[in-house]
């Protein structure tokens, strides 16, 4: 392994001199390494000079009078790198440091790094080797810093316009099948996560912000696996069992596992809607209970080395859960203006779900010279979904016969896309130009099917069922380069993405056609100061298509009273950020600003003359919002830290209302991560960490919603020679994640009460077998192909 990063590292030219030598320290990840110790001695080993590299990791030893010197080079967790010069005769020298590690048990451990890194467009938090990597990878992203989890919805400066990415390809899924993926991703397989607020021009346009996960890649030789068992004890049981495995050997690696999940899941709500017109309030209680025992993840990864120049890797991923299943019963009470209760109805809502997605990607990789490569990706995505539902309500209204009513629907969903992008990236030592293409097919079909009852048999209705087809061409090209000199770091970008669309509704027959070129610029700035504080100033305008389910403007019906329905003529939004960001020494700072026009969103309101509520997904006007971010991790003995994430933010929605007034929602809120983390065994990685997090109120288009918070504990050990892991995490230990949603202006009185069941506890048990440990790696030698380089 230490061969292939060598050779991906650009050799770094010393040129030797008598009166001079100037040279660069890099790592063999390429990175350059300030601050590092750099001293020369004569013959006598008597000390000639000494000094410490800058920002990029250069340095420069001058008035040096011997012909043979030895130049030693040293740095906290790297070993000592010592090497004798002869100066009359000028040699090309490649200083690139090896980290320290030792062996023990027959596990490599490797000197812990730092857990977050401030690059010039990215923050990178690192979590192997740290107390979280333990966790899986959904509650990694619960502790990132920038990152908050709220209900269960990924936030980054208050932004939920979040592209999520594994090794820089993007996930095709969203909400709970997102979050089932990452539950099931072991947070050891996890290398870092890559918060990008404002993401080059590389990566695609869509999303206000980027969240690529970094995965680790297997470095051990032979054969490998891991099994492991998680129990979850929430209101009801749930379960996950899996099985990964590695193998290595020579230029072929293999990767493959695969998770089956099970249980009950379930969530309280409590709607109140009141009716001025009518002097009503209409209460229901929704406690939603679901069971699905067949969650299936897999998970196929392949990667072989033609030469040593050229790579090719293929990825299968897939999520299939062929049936989840509940029945909900729904009684809703009706009080008059003296509050008493009136009327009152029941609904019993028997439904059934199903989805199947699988992503197929491949890429082939090529070293061109010693400064360039070329990358070139392709993926396919499928994702099929269902849903079908038998509503029966029983109705007795003041001054009308009881009666009952049933309806069903079927909902069918299937999504296809296609795409390819080839990347060029040429390196120099101050001079980085990337630049690339990249084209994409989309294609999805929606149909809903709706009968209902009369005179007791169920009726197909045409005038409510409806199909959608919707087909979205997209082709971008973009360029970025990247500058370094002295203690400054610069990059900036464009990328251009053409887009055409066509969307078609059989009922009301619409069509809705679009053909337009967008542009988004990027710039970055970081200066870098003697003392390592660190300056850094961004720029960036995104957009953020809307989700394919949010155009089909057929109704679902969750009962007689309320349904959700999308927006085929939804526009897309455009946002853009400005960031400012100070680091030093761990402590995280970061001022932004972000401005959004046409954000879309799910929204409610009430309809006094029917008495329904509809959930409807819309553009609102515009929004902004700027605050400010803080991220401290406190190392208060080698065994105990204090982790500190704060963030305040001001936020403004636009919005027009019912009464087509344009309305404006605004708050100061504040979110609030602490927690702290022990290590009571080193040898036996037993470590224990506990944390509190909190959210106070906040806005979203019409919505006002209520603070919350939570706390939890974690505690990881390994046995038998670190072969064997537990885990026991207590989550929402207080019953405090509930929320209170809001909606009040012109007629619209209204708000519901959530709890999305978060209060429980996780057993984990993991058992590590086969191949554990890398030893005595093997020397590599330059091969043909790299010699012609």
């Amino acid at each position: 392994m230490n061969k292939i990063l060598l050779f991906l590292c650009f050799p770094m030219m010393v040129l030797a001199q008598k009166e001079r030598i100037v040279g660069t320290v890099m790592n063999t990840e390429n990175e350059k390494l300030s601050a590092v110790h750099v001293t020369l001695y004569n013959s006598k080993n008597e000390l000639i000079k000494e000094l410490k590299t800058d920002t990029n990791g250069g340095f420069t030893l001058e008035i040096i009078a011997e012909n043979n010197v030895k130049l030693v080079v040293k740095t906290i967790g790297y070993s000592l790198f010592e090497k004798t010069l002869d100066l009359e005769k000028p040699e090309a020298l490649q200083i690139i440091l090896k980290k320290e590690s030792q062996e023990i048990e027959g596990v490599v451990m490797t000197k812990r790094k730092p857990l977050v890194k401030r690059k010039v467009d990215r923050l990178e938090f690192n979590v192997e080797n740290s107390n979280i990597s333990s966790l899986n990878a959904w509650e990694i992203l619960k502790n990132t810093p920038n990152v908050m989890v709220n209900n269960n919805v990924l936030t980054v400066k208050g932004s939920t316009g979040i592209l999520v990415a594994i090794n820089d390809k993007k996930v095709m899924l969203t909400g709970d099948e997102l979050k089932n993926l990452l539950e099931n991703t072991q947070g050891d397989e996890v290398k870092s996560i890559e918060v990008i607020t404002n993401p080059s021009a590389k990566y695609e346009a869509a999303g206000s912000a980027v969240l690529n996960i970094v995965m680790k890649k297997n470095k051990i030789e032979g054969y490998r696996g891991i099994v492991s068992s998680k129990y979850i004890q929430t209101q009801y049981a749930k379960a996950v069992f899996g099985l990964s495995q590695y193998y290595k050997k020579d230029k072929l690696s293999v990767m493959a596992s695969y998770y089956k999940g099970m249980g009950t899941y379930y969530r309280e709500g409590y709607d109140y809607v009141n009716y001025a017109e009518s002097q009503t309030r209409w209460i229901s209680t929704m406690n939603r209970k679901d069971k699905n025992t067949n969650q299936n993840t897999l998970n196929f990864n392949v990667e072989y080395e033609l030469d040593s120049l050229t790579s090719l890797s293929l990825n299968y991923s897939g999520f299939f859960s062929p049936k989840s299943h509940g029945i909900y019963d729904v009684p809703t009470q009706i009080y008059n203006s003296q509050d008493i209760l009136e009327s009152n109805y029941r609904t019993f809502n028997d439904h059934q779900s199903r989805s199947a997605n699988s992503s197929v990607s491949f890429q082939a990789d090529r070293k061109l010279n010693k400064k360039s490569s070329l990358s070139w990706i392709n993926y396919f995505t499928g994702n099929n979904s269902g849903k079908d539902q038998n509503v029966a309500t029983h109705l007795n209204f003041a001054g009308q016969p009881s009666r009952e009513d049933n309806f069903l629907t079927q909902n069918k969903a299937d999504v296809k896309l296609y795409s390819t992008q080839l990347d060029y990236q040429w390196k120099g030592d101050q001079w980085e130009i990337e630049s690339g293409t990249k084209y994409s097919f989309v294609k999805t079909n929606s149909t809903l099917n709706f009968s209902d009852n009369e005179n007791g048999i169920l009726q197909y209705r045409p005038e409510k069922s409806s199909v959608f087809d919707y087909k979205e061409h997209n082709f971008a090209l973009y360029s970025s380069l990247s500058y370094n000199i002295g203690k400054w770091n610069f990059k900036g970008g464009l990328r251009a993405e053409m887009t055409n669309l066509e969307g078609i509704v059989s009922e009301p027959y619409d069509l809705n056609k679009n053909k337009y070129w967008k542009f988004f610029p990027t710039f970055y700035a970081q200066y870098t100061t003697e003392n390592k504080h660190e300056f850094g100033f961004s720029y960036g305008k995104r957009i953020n298509r809307p989700s394919y389910s949010w155009l089909n403007p057929a109704k679902s019906y969750y009962n007689l009273f309320s349904y959700f329905q999308g927006d085929p003529q939804l526009k897309a939004t455009i946002i853009h950020n400005l960031n400012l960001t100070y680091s030093w020494k761990n402590w995280n700072v970061e001022l932004y600003y972000r401005k959004e026009l046409y954000p879309s969103m799910e929204i409610s309101y009430q309809v006094p003359s029917t008495n329904n509520v509809v959930y409807h997904f819309t553009n609102i006007e515009k929004g902004q919002a700027f605050g400010i971010d803080l991220y401290k991790n406190f190392e208060v003995k080698p065994w105990w830290n204090i982790i500190v994430s704060e963030s305040l933010e001001h936020n403004e929605n636009y919005f027009n209302g019912v009464d087509g007034i344009l309305h404006q929602n605004k708050v100061w809120s504040l979110g609030s991560n602490l927690s702290t983390s022990f290590t009571l065994d080193k040898n036996s990685d037993w470590k224990m960490e506990m944390g509190h997090r909190y959210y106070s109120p906040g806005v979203q288009g019409p919505f006002r919603i209520s603070s919350t918070w939570s706390a939890y504990f974690v505690m990881n050990r390994k046995f038998f020679n670190k072969k064997l892991e537990a885990s026991l995490v207590l989550s929402d230990i207080f019953r405090t994640t509930g929320q209170k949603v809001v909606t009040r202006y012109a007629n619209q009185d209204n708000y519901f009460l959530d709890y999305t069941d978060a209060r429980g506890f996780t057993l984990s048990l993991k058992y590590n077998f086969g191949n554990q440990s890398v030893k005595n790696a093997k020397t590599i030698r330059k091969t043909s192909e790299q010699d012609r380089l």
